[in-house]
């Protein structure tokens, strides 16, 4: 079904974060939903790991057979034809061996980025710099051997190990030292995930100069602000899977009590919207 090269979406997918158009990511878990927004005219789509486990009765963190996520992003990826990033997590492996392997099995899939972040899921402990940076490394030489300029959007957790710093200005002060340590290392972008003050978000921009990812959550700036502070892109994260699940819920509670009949005869979404993305009809 796709009529561009993977090497063209990859390029394509690394100058839309060199616009100035901040691009939003609504990250989704599968070929629907990836169709829903090729419709609605997104170029490009985001996986996210915990959308695409819950989704599939696994908790996050790895859970999710490695093979079978091989899987649900190449269905993903021949579903459209816009770029897809995908959510590695920290990797799916024991040893470096493995993890180049599963980057090469994972540009197989036609993905044209990666989300790769610095917590260890056997340890729940952030990842030594030099750990990191060397995974890093490997993804940069596999990508380029293979050929395929894979956008590498390095995730640091600090902000998630709250109880490992003394200090707000320690915590800041180690994302700034992971950041410019992942770009020396070969990434393209930088995710602080759960990074909210615009001020440091600032400081961030101005001092790593690599595109800086937000990610959506209580107490961010509003979008319109962070486009004009420089971000270069917002994900969501599981916040599109969280929303379809509460609307979801919320039927059923009701149905329980013979209620809510007219959300469903009211729908305005028919089975034939559905039957048009999956043609491709948009």
């Amino acid at each position: 079904m796709n009529n561009i090269s993977q090497k063209e979406k990859a390029e394509r997918f690394r100058e839309l974060h060199y616009t100035e158009k901040m691009l939003i990511l609504p990250n989704i878990w599968d070929t629907l939903g990836a169709l829903l927004l090729e419709s609605l005219e997104y170029p490009a789509i985001a996986t996210a790991s915990a959308s695409i486990a819950f989704s599939n009765g696994y908790n996050d963190g790895e859970n999710i057979p490695f093979k079978d996520l091989l899987t649900l992003l190449k269905r993903i990826v021949n579903s459209v034809n816009i770029p897809v990033t995908a959510d590695f997590e920290s990797g799916y492996a024991e040893s470096d061996i493995q993890f180049q392997e599963n980057i090469k099995l994972l540009i197989g899939t036609g993905v044209v980025g990666i989300n790769i972040e610095d917590t260890d899921n056997k340890t729940n402990k952030l990842q030594s710099l030099e750990s990191q940076c060397n995974k890093i490394r490997l993804v940069r030489k596999m990508s380029d051997e293979i050929g395929i300029p894979l956008f590498i959007n390095a995730r640091t957790d600090v902000y998630l190990h709250e109880k490992s710093f003394a200090a707000t200005a320690a915590k800041f002060d180690e994302v700034m030292k992971r950041g410019l340590a992942y770009k020396k290392a070969g990434a393209d972008g930088f995710f602080p995930i759960v990074l909210r003050q615009e001020e440091e978000i600032k400081k961030l921009i101005a001092q790593v100069k690599l595109p800086l990812n937000i990610l959506a959550i209580p107490g961010i700036p509003d979008l319109k602000v962070l486009n004009k502070l420089g971000v270069a892109r917002v994900s969501l994260g599981p916040s599109l899977l969280k929303i379809a699940i509460k609307a979801m819920k919320a039927l059923a509670i009701q149905l329980k009590d013979y209620d809510g009949l007219s959300s469903i005869t009211e729908n305005k979404i028919s089975t034939d919207y559905l039957k048009n993305l999956v043609s491709k009809n948009y």
